[in-house]
C-alpha cells in the first residue's frame, strides 16, 4: 500500500522538535534481549543508531551478551548457572565471558554498523580504565558492582565522529576483571556523559498494569511512584532491575529513562521521534 505523502510529510514534521532537541546531544542504548538475536530486527536497531547518528544525535551502544555466553559455555561443556537472575561467574566463565563480550559479540555490532555506513568503534570497560568495579557477592563470584566510571575514552569517541560499541566488563583497583550488569552499567555511563535520554531495549512492550495485558502499558511513571507500584505487585520479577535502574539514572541526572519494546522494529526511532514513544518512560 502506497504511503500518500502528506501522511510521509506529517512523519518528518513530527520527527523536528525532537531531532532539534536532541541534536548534539548523548544518547544511551542498552543493547540486548530479543532484539539482538533476531536477525531483522538486528539490522533495524542498527538502522536506527546510524541514521541517529548522522542526524547529529551522538549515540553510546551498550550491549550485552547473555545467549552468546551460554552458547560459548555449552561448547566447552560449562553449565551456565544463574543466582537471583544474575549469572554466576567463576574463573573459567570470566575468561569465556571477556573473550565473547569485548571480543565477538562486540566486533560483530561495531561490522554490522559499519556495514550501514556508520563509523563505528568497538571498546569495553577495561580501556581506558572505563568501568572500575569490585566484587558485588561472593556468592556471585566474579560479578562486579560498578565503583566508578571515567568517561573520557567515550567522549573521545563521540568527539571523532565515532559511535562507541560498549562491552561491560569491569576492572578492580586490583586488576581482577568483573562481569558487570548491562543495564546497570548503561545507567551509570549515561548519569557520567550527562545523556538526557537512556533507553533499555526489552522483550516486552513496557511497564504493565495488567502484566498479561498488553494494552495496559503504563507510558509515563514518576520516580516517586515506583515504591507504590512495587507495593502493588505492578513492577516486580525481572521488570524491578530495570526500573531499578532506570530511577538510579534519572537520580543521577538523566532526564528521561525509557524501557521500551525492542520487539519493534525501529523502536529507538519511535521512541525518540515521536510523540507516542514506543514503550515506559521513567522521569524524576
Amino acid at each position: 500500500m502506497e504511503i500518500d505523502y502528506d501522511i510521509r510529510a506529517n512523519v518528518m514534521v513530527e520527527a523536528l522538535p525532537y531531532l532539534q532537541k536532541y541534536n548534539n546531544k548523548v544518547v544511551v542504548v542498552k543493547y540486548g534481549g530479543n532484539a539482538m538475536t533476531n536477525d531483522r530486527l538486528k539490522q533495524a536497531v542498527m538502522q536506527d543508531i546510524v541514521l541517529l547518528s548522522l542526524v547529529g544525535i551522538k549515540v553510546v551502544l551498550v550491549h550485552g551478551g547473555g545467549p552468546e555466553i551460554n552458547d560459548m559455555l555449552k561448547k566447552i561443556g560449562k553449565e551456565s548457572k544463574f543466582v537471583n537472575g544474575l549469572r554466576y561467574t567463576d574463573e573459567e566463565t570470566i575468561d569465556i565471558v571477556q573473550m565473547v563480550l569485548a571480543g565477538k559479540v562486540n566486533k560483530d555490532l561495531v561490522s554490522m554498523l559499519e556495514s550501514h555506513e556508520g563509523k563505528a568503534i568497538g571498546l569495553c570497560g577495561l580501556d581506558g580504565n572505563m568501568i572500575e568495579a569490585k566484587m558485588l557477592d561472593e556468592n556471585l563470584g566474579y560479578v562486579g558492582e560498578i565503583t566508578d566510571v571515567h568517561p573520557e575514552i567515550i567522549q573521545n569517541a563521540l568527539d571523532n565522529g565515532y559511535i562507541p560499541v560498549i562491552s561491560t566488563i569491569g576492572r578492580g583497583k586490583d586488576g581482577t576483571v568483573y562481569n558487570i550488569n548491562a543495564d546497570t552499567a548503561a545507567a551509570r555511563i549515561a548519569a557520567e556523559m550527562k545523556a538526557p535520554s537512556l533507553i533499555l531495549l526489552t522483550d516486552i512492550k513496557g511497564l504493565l498494569e495488567d502484566k498479561d495485558d498488553e494494552n495496559t502499558i503504563i507510558r509515563t511513571v514518576g520516580v516517586s511512584e515506583v515504591p507504590y507500584l512495587k507495593k502493588q505487585g505492578i513492577i516486580s520479577g525481572g521488570m524491578i532491575p530495570k526500573i531499578e535502574c532506570c530511577v538510579e539514572a534519572v537520580r543521577r541526572g538523566v532526564k528521561q529513562a525509557n524501557i521500551i519494546d525492542g520487539r519493534i522494529p525501529h523502536s529507538i526511532l519511535i521512541e525518540l521521534l515521536t510523540d507516542i514513544g514506543a514503550g515506559t518512560m521513567i522521569v524524576a
